[in-house]
């Protein structure tokens, strides 16, 4: 057995259970209630004290939800004499990790804060949307590749012949070529524009030949779906013979899953930080080894 203990947050029992078996880890019981106007109401029932306990809670939608839950459990967690180390495999409020036009709020610098105020010792997430924003905690902050495993996936469920891995942005740009890498595969990047003040979106169609290709589009969320249905039009208007999508962070905002795939997606695969149907890839294993080494 190990010297680590999982707190399972309301957003990531799953996970936490996963999380706590592949380290051989006692999983506490966390009570759980909602209340009617949506309050959260938090029981632990179990003792912590002089305890290395993991916080599993994940911050998708409801985020302001889940981030007070994740507050919640860490405070108490800390004042019942742990040591708390926060593992947030979705860090909501990540893509809000500068002042793109004047008087906008820098979000995840106050998440970061109030994750601190609470007693965490270090915070472990997963592919978050840029490293920069890890620079906004004071305690030490790490986040986890699940990239690999998606590249380890298709590897698997995939003849690589006439694969192409595709980056529906700049900002993808790292990821799909260590996805490529994993496959040896060739790999392209679009250039995405967004308006900063409609936040329309815009894929430059630069003429490519993909005659015979099957795509594999690769980003680190899928939120809306936009970005993936505007990537996969220009790329059917190329040619493309088959088109996939493959995802760490599932946000899947209403029917955005249903909208990729009438664009002419044949499949959206993602892993497990957030819990949904197309949550196929489980991130527990590269997260064990990192906690092994602290």
């Amino acid at each position: 057995m190990t010297d680590w203990s999982v707190a399972p947050g309301p957003a990531s029992v799953e996970l936490a259970s996963k999380l706590a078996k592949v380290l051989g880890a006692d999983l506490l019981n966390i009570n759980s209630q909602v209340f009617f106007d949506g309050e959260t109401k938090l029981t632990l029932d179990c003792d912590v004290r002089d305890k290395r306990v993991i916080m599993v809670q994940s911050m998708y939608p409801p985020v302001d939800t889940h981030l007070v839950q994740a507050l919640s459990l860490a405070h108490r967690l800390s004042e019942d004499g742990a040591q708390v180390f926060a593992l947030i495999p979705y860090l909501g409020y990540s893509r809000q990790d500068s002042e793109f036009l004047k008087g906008e709020i820098v979000t995840l610098g106050i998440v970061a804060h109030l994750l601190r105020s609470v007693g965490i010792k270090r915070l472990v997430t997963v592919d978050i949307h840029s490293t920069k924003g890890l620079g906004y905690f004071t305690v030490p902050a790490y986040s986890v590749s699940a990239v690999p495993l998606l590249g380890e996936y298709f590897r698997n469920q995939k003849d690589k012949g006439e694969l192409v891995a595709v980056a529906p942005d700049l900002g993808a740009s790292m990821r799909v070529e260590a996805f490529a890498k994993i496959l040896d595969i060739e790999h392209l990047i679009f250039e995405k524009v967004r308006n900063k003040v409609s936040g329309e979106v815009t894929v430059l169609d630069r003429g490519m030949d993909l005659r015979g290709k099957r795509i594999i589009i690769v980003d680190d969320m899928i939120s809306t779906g936009g970005t993936i249905r505007r990537a996969a039009a220009t790329l059917l208007k190329n040619g493309a013979e088959k088109l996939f999508a493959a995802c760490v962070h599932p946000v899947l905002v209403g029917d955005a899953l249903d909208k990729i795939l009438e664009s002419g997606v044949d499949e959206v695969v993602a892993t497990n930080t957030i819990p949904s149907s197309i949550s196929k890839v489980d991130v527990a294993s590269p997260i064990a080894e990192y906690f092994k080494t602290l």
